[in-house]
């Protein structure tokens, strides 16, 4: 132990700026090229000594639950295991009362649990003094979700493999966005499940491989927020709306709203909407607030670096 008495970290949400996703692998999961941005909608996760691992949540999606859209305050959820994980890897006891405050909406394709991991390794490694190096924390990371080396790298980066294999990436602006969070959560698997479904019944492209990233690579070089509108790209987008139809009126009030583009993020049912500049996105935002499809609406802005210690 360190002989902190807390010590608090910060993850932040992510949007897929591109999600292709090529065929069902033979391990069960799907080949993905994805392009991942984070953007200022931040969980924290605070991290005491203890006797034996304990964890509260407060805030979004609070409470034990089975289905989307609750969060288990048990052994269950990711932060636990990542404390688990840690503690085995280092040869420490897993000794810690772990606190998850949630801003980050649940079930909603912004890999809010993903955040919370990589959360909890920066913190215990920290409350432990493992002195984990980065690559170390990473191979762990990639252990307890596709998304959660994400969650410590931040910023944007392209994600490949089944989305844990990320490299960051270089661009040269500030986004801003809306984020509508439309109805319940959606849960990841059946949003997978449905696309397979639709790609076998013929009513989504067959594909050999995840759709490219280029053009999206070279929008968020460029700077320009209609190249990166243009080059938008999320695979599951037909699988989400398959099971949410009321998507559809979700997306056209973004587009009726003046955002520049707008799309699923990741497996839904948060739809992101890109506005032109900081202005545009207040505007945008009052708009989808007062349009009556959304049960949250939140303006954000990215990138933002991943998750990090609070001082």
């Amino acid at each position: 132990m360190t002989g902190r008495d807390a010590v608090v970290v910060r993850a932040p949400a992510k949007i897929n700026v591109h999600l292709g996703v090529g065929p069902l692998r033979a391990d069960g999961f799907h080949e993905l090229r994805t392009v991942y941005l984070a953007v200022s909608l931040f969980d924290s996760v605070t991290v005491r000594p203890a006797d034996g691992l304990s964890l509260t949540v407060s805030g979004e999606g609070a409470g034990v639950a089975d289905g989307p859209g609750q969060v288990p305050g048990d052994r269950t959820n990711l932060v636990w295991r990542a404390a688990e994980l840690l503690a085995e890897h280092a040869g420490v006891r897993p000794d810690a009362a772990m606190s998850v405050a949630k801003s980050i909406p649940v079930a909603a394709g912004l890999a809010g649990g993903s955040a919370d991991a990589a959360a909890a390794l920066v913190a215990l490694d920290a409350l432990w003094d493992t002195r984990a190096g980065r690559d170390e924390l990473l191979r762990l990371a990639a252990q307890l979700g596709s998304d959660v080396p994400f969650g410590l790298v931040g910023g944007i980066a392209l994600g490949v493999g089944r989305g844990e294999e990320v490299s960051p990436v270089l661009a040269g602006g500030r986004w801003h966005w809306v984020l509508g969070i439309a109805g319940d959560g959606l849960s990841t698997p059946a949003v997978y499940g449905e696309l397979d479904r639709l790609r076998a019944a013929g009513r989504a492209p067959e594909v050999t491989e995840p759709t490219p990233a280029d053009p999206v690579l070279a929008a968020l070089r460029a700077g320009s927020p209609a190249d990166v509108g243009a080059a938008l790209v999320n695979d599951l987008q037909p699988a989400a709306l398959s099971l949410r139809p009321d998507l559809r009126r979700a997306l056209r009030a973004a587009a009726d709203a003046g955002a520049v583009a707008a799309l699923v993020s990741g497996s839904g049912p948060t739809v992101a909407a890109l506005a032109a500049d900081e202005q545009g996105a207040v505007r945008l935002a009052a708009e989808l607030a007062g349009a009556g499809v959304f049960r949250t609406v939140r303006a954000v802005t990215g990138p933002v670096p991943g998750a990090r210690l609070v001082p």
